[in-house]
């Protein structure tokens, strides 16, 4: 438990960090995000959850 606890903070930090260091980047690439295709961002998601995936095996 303490591992994915530890997991989601790392996540909220490393989330965080584009929209502190940079706001008007992100507010652009999250106005682009909304209007992509509903096919595009289901591979965007598949592709993110597959690399942290095969983060995870390199570092177990």
């Amino acid at each position: 438990m303490t591992s994915l606890l530890a997991a989601f903070a790392l996540m909220l930090v490393l989330e965080g960090l584009l929209p502190f260091v940079a706001p008007k980047v992100w507010r652009e690439t999250f106005r682009r995000i909304t209007e992509m295709a509903d096919g595009q961002l289901r591979f965007f998601g598949l592709t993110s959850m597959l690399i942290g995936l095969g983060l995870l095996f390199l570092v177990k």
